[in-house]
């Protein structure tokens, strides 16, 4: 099992990357490969209740690959991390055959949750360099994530999805049919205004203070007299 899912992430990185020449130097030389088949091995005995040498693992595959994997997180074989440095899978994460993940990207929690707290990812996904994926969400099977995106809630299936929130951009390759409209207001721009606004307002009201203290101490004088 173990050498037929290590084929798998070979055929994987193989038909993904262009820069791969042969079966056998990915094998030599792969971080995103070496990952994976300690994390198998990991998540072998964290099943085994070992949970301690499994963290002891995983740790060790971090320090040597850059990647860093939970021993309970669920990875199907023919996953391919691209260049891998930096890129995080949390404890409740499950990850579909066939998708792609590129350095820096995380499949995270958004808190201290308990339970099911990470993505689920589909088959033949992307996450591209630099995504977040955070909190019990769905990524549907062929979806893309753009780079740098942060994805909060589910993408449904062969949906594009880029930006901070992320929002979706293509569906089955076209995107006729959804709303591409954004905001293009400066934030900083209305908080200045606001501020503006809100000092022209105490000017008249420190005009109007003012004018009737004046007033107060000219009826005073006029009764001192």
């Amino acid at each position: 099992m173990f050498f037929k899912r290590l084929r798998m992430d070979i055929r994987a990185a193989k038909a993904n990357d262009p820069a791969a020449r042969n079966k056998f130097e990915i094998w030599l030389t792969y971080s995103g490969v070496h990952a994976l088949s300690w994390h198998r091995f990991a998540n072998r005995l964290y099943r085994m209740h070992l949970k301690l040498l499994a963290r002891m693992i995983s740790q060790w595959a971090k320090f040597r690959t850059g990647i860093e994997i939970h021993p309970a997180a669920k990875i199907s074989a023919g996953v391919f991390i691209d260049h891998g440095q930096g890129v995080v899978i949390g404890e409740t994460a499950e990850v579909g055959t066939g998708t792609v993940l590129y350095q820096g990207c995380t499949l995270g929690g958004t808190g201290k949750e308990t339970g099911k707290r990470h993505p689920t990812v589909g088959e033949h996904c992307v996450i591209s360099a630099g995504a977040k994926v955070l909190g019990d969400i769905k990524i549907g099977d062929y979806a893309k994530v753009g780079a740098g995106a942060v994805v909060l809630r589910d993408v449904p299936p062969h949906a594009t999805v880029v930006g901070i929130p992320a929002r979706i951009v293509r569906i089955n390759g076209t995107s006729e049919g959804i709303d591409l409209g954004q905001d293009k207001s400066d934030p900083v721009l209305k908080e200045l205004c606001a501020l503006r606004e809100q000092g022209y307002e105490l000017e008249q009201r420190i005009a109007e203070l003012e004018k009737r203290l004046g007033e107060e101490d000219r009826e005073n004088g006029n009764e001192n007299l």
